[in-house]
């Protein structure tokens, strides 16, 4: 959603993921619109994150916007919660963007200067600011994480001239919630105070205002995009 929408707003879109098809697919999908490339690595892995920023060195002298969005859960009952759940979710969600951040900061700071910073959106989740019911108990403590990240590296960036938001999304129809939803679909969209669940554009807007000039004022901010899950919690 957020790739889509940098690439039809005329923004040079670089994307990852570990499955090389599976990107390579987007990638070609949304170059239909403008210029998205793919390169596959796994940000789970110190490996797969250095990989990544090697090879963006090589392609490019700065990078404007890092959008950290690579996102896992697991689910078990409390009981049979298993330790290659709960540490699979906390490398994907937690480690992944702080080492990411770190391996790019050198063509971040090539981009940034006082009137325009360089931007780095983290996806979070109301899971980080709420408390689900699903038996996910890795999942909520990690988006928890991921925003308290945004604001200490804001707070140690910020000299640097790098922003560092978060953005906080509630029920969208992406793969991790497709199950969910199929399952489950009625009764969340009853749960959130707009009824329904968030659209593309929803997410794209929040990332473009954050990444445009409209952002470059802001940072170590969460902002939720959840339909007033978490601004109506308790009032409904």
């Amino acid at each position: 959603m957020i790739a889509e929408g940098y690439v039809a707003n005329g923004v040079k879109t670089y994307i990852s993921s570990r499955k090389a098809d599976a990107c390579a697919a987007t990638a070609a999908r949304l170059s239909e619109e403008g210029e998205c490339i793919s390169i596959p690595a796994d940000l789970s892995t110190m490996e797969g994150i250095q990989a990544l920023a090697a090879e963006l060195k090589t392609r490019e002298k700065q990078l404007d916007i890092l959008v950290n969005n690579a996102g896992a859960t697991w689910g078990a009952p409390l009981e049979e919660f298993p330790e290659a759940g709960w540490d699979k979710v906390m490398d994907i969600n937690v480690k992944g963007p702080f080492f990411l951040t770190q391996a790019l900061l050198p063509l971040l700071e090539a981009a940034a200067n006082v009137v325009d910073p360089a931007r780095v959106i983290n996806i979070g989740s109301v899971d980080g600011l709420n408390i689900n019911r699903l038996p996910t108990f890795s999942y909520g403590p990690s988006k928890a994480a991921v925003h308290h990240l945004t604001r200490t590296l804001a707070a140690h960036l910020a000299e640097r001239m790098i922003t560092v938001n978060a953005i906080a999304p509630g029920p969208f129809p992406s793969k991790m919630m497709e199950h969910t939803l199929k399952t489950m679909g009625e009764q969340i969209r009853e749960g959130v105070p707009l009824k329904r669940v968030g659209e593309p554009t929803d997410m794209a807007g929040t990332a473009i205002y954050l990444a445009s000039k409209a952002g470059a004022y802001l940072s170590g901010v969460v902002i939720p995009v959840d339909g007033g899950i978490i601004a109506c919690a308790g009032t409904l």
